[in-house]
């Protein structure tokens, strides 16, 4: 149980992060993070942590894909887990 909170914990450390690496890359002008990228870690378990630096850094704020995608991929993991501990 340790290693699978540490794992959500680290996750969502990472995903914080590259939403703000993502936003500094816009800001100078520099090679970019994929969408694809940014959204995987949302659907790796950070979804607290894209969601948080998505509003903290003010990016992908007007991007539909962002704005329903990563509060959906939100959803279905915390139901994932309600389910997991109910029936577990």
């Amino acid at each position: 149980m340790k290693g699978f909170l540490l794992y959500f914990f680290l996750i969502n450390v990472l995903a914080f992060a590259i939403f703000g690496l993502d936003k500094w890359k816009a800001i100078h002008g520099r090679w970019r993070i994929s969408e694809k990228t940014l959204l995987l870690s949302a659907l790796a378990g950070g979804f607290l942590g894209a969601f948080l630096g998505m509003h903290y850094f003010h990016h992908k704020t007007r991007h539909k894909k962002f704005v329903y995608g990563v509060p959906v991929i939100g959803t279905l993991e915390i139901a994932a887990s309600l389910f997991a501990i109910l029936v577990w």
